[in-house]
């Protein structure tokens, strides 16, 4: 009997950097044709460290890489690409001016010349994946979900046999992500593809793959496959420890509104809302993408100049008629916002610790000695993991990075706090350190909007659910007497909506 090696493996690699860090210590793993492989590990785990080996932007300092049993020595990208290995990023580098099949066979020969055997090969490829998009729309119009879809049939165009998809559903809905589940299974198991699934959500990687790995500490630490493995196991592997899953607990509300909405409208999608928030209140915020949940809060941080209406943070009015609304004068009122793109919106990558944490609380004068003290007890709160609060942030793990884009909110002087998908993108561990985190701010009286598409995350934490769609509230929701499926349906339209009790 003949052993068919793997399609693509990687044995003991390691990868050091002049600096001195050892991102990768001795990792292995094991690509098989026709099958989806998750890849998982905590944020700092070295999962982005092996996908830059992957695909050709990072060498390794140790270990080897096998092509179907042979060793090969793809020295940049486009070797790897030619080899048979396309990389799918979470950010999608796409070009919006472009329609979708300019972006197909951008780099193509003769890619502005295109001819009907080069749009048939699109078209072809497009029907692969279920016709997720028209090729002649600009990128730019496609929701996020299609844009996924351009990505991923780029690299079928080029022949890719191996796929590895960093992320793929960490900003999509869920029908969104059910339909990238269902091209993936049918790319691997009717293809013969070979994916790499990179993935936070425990449970699309028991639902979706066949076999997987975990990395810890720059060391593979289980192989195994998913049929034998369960949340539990996964969790524990992935953080060393039991890891404690989020479940609901009865809370105390205050008497006193924090913040009141009334008629909140804006012409970049916001029909108008209105609504009451309590001090020690966690309002979670339910809906698909582009139902103006990031829209809303954007406008109560005074970020949207086109909004109208009237919001007050303890009586005081933030906006209205004679109110100068801006970031500035929202955050002198006490709001606070953690936003969902932390790399471009949340901190200064090369500041450190102590300079982004000091961000809000920064005059002409800067008491150095003050802030590393205030950086150094935030440090502990978070458990934030780093050598010392000087390190810039750009360097930490995005959970890390997360905490401090946290911790530069907690001021005397923060009332409402409002979290825009703020564990997107991190691993299971430091996703519960961040909701308990919140949960205890509440309990001390912070006043939270919580925006998350992980409906079961929103129903653990919060105490009230609003659900959007398309710019309005459709439902008022009970989290106590409501399921994952009756949020699904409310934010869909696939159900009724109704006024507090969900259909």
């Amino acid at each position: 009997m003949v052993t068919v090696p793997p399609l693509l493996a990687l044995r003991h690699i390691a990868k050091r950097y002049p600096n001195g860090t050892q991102a990768l210590v001795d990792a292995s793993l094991e690509i098989r044709a026709g099958e989806v492989h998750g890849l998982l590990g905590a944020n700092g785990a070295g999962k982005s460290t092996l996908i830059g080996i992957l695909s050709g932007a990072t060498t390794a300092t140790e270990g080897a890489i096998l092509w179907r049993g042979a060793p090969v020595r793809w020295r940049r990208p486009a070797d790897v690409r030619r080899g048979g290995v396309s990389t799918l990023y979470q950010h999608i580098p796409l070009v919006p001016t472009l329609s979708a099949l300019d972006n197909l066979l951008l780099g193509a020969p003769g890619w502005q010349r295109r001819d009907g055997q080069q749009r048939a090969r699109a078209e072809a490829v497009v029907a692969q994946l279920g016709n997720p998009f028209l090729l002649d729309a600009l990128v730019a119009d496609l929701p996020i979900g299609a844009r996924q879809m351009v990505s991923l049939a780029q690299a079928l165009l080029d022949g890719a046999q191996v796929l590895v998809m960093d992320e793929p559903t960490a900003s999509l809905a869920a029908q969104d992500r059910q339909a990238v589940y269902d091209v993936v299974r049918r790319l691997a198991h009717q293809e013969g593809k070979a994916i790499v699934f990179v993935s936070h959500f425990l449970d699309e990687i028991l639902a979706l793959t066949d076999r997987v790995t975990i990395l810890r500490d720059g060391r593979d630490v289980l192989h195994r496959r998913t049929e034998d493995l369960d949340e539990a196991a996964l969790a524990a592997a992935i953080s060393g420890r039991a890891v404690a899953r989020l479940t609901r607990r009865a809370r105390r509300i205050g008497e006193t509104v924090r913040l009141a909405v009334r008629d909140l409208a804006s012409p970049a999608g916001l029909a108008p809302i209105s609504f009451d928030l309590r001090a020690g209140e966690i309002l979670g915020l339910a809906g698909m993408l582009g139902a103006g949940r990031s829209e809303l809060l954007h406008a109560l941080f005074g970020a949207d100049p086109c909004a109208r209406g009237a919001v007050l943070v303890d009586g005081t009015p933030v906006l209205g008629p004679g109110v100068v609304t801006n970031t500035g004068s929202a955050v002198a009122a006490g709001l606070a916002l953690v936003p969902e793109d932390r790399k471009r919106q949340g901190f200064v990558a090369g500041f450190s610790v102590a300079e982004n944490i000091a961000l809000p609380r920064r005059g002409w004068l800067i008491d150095h000695a003050t802030e590393r003290q205030q950086a150094e007890a935030a440090i502990a709160a978070l458990a934030i993991k780093t050598e010392d609060a000087q390190r810039p942030v750009g360097t930490l793990s995005g959970g890390n990075a997360q905490k401090v884009v946290l911790a530069k909110w907690l001021t005397d002087q923060t009332r409402v706090l409002l979290l825009d998908e703020p564990t997107a993108g991190i691993d299971i561990g430091a996703r519960v350190d961040i909701l308990e985190q919140v949960r205890r701010l509440a309990d001390e009286g912070l006043a939270i909007v919580l925006v998350s598409s992980d409906f079961a995350e929103l129903l653990a934490l919060s105490d009230r659910i609003l659900v959007l769609r398309e710019g309005a509230v459709v439902a008022d929701v009970d989290p106590a007497t409501s399921s994952e499926i009756d949020l699904t349906l409310l934010a869909s339209g696939s159900a009724p909506a109704c006024d507090g009790v969900p259909a």
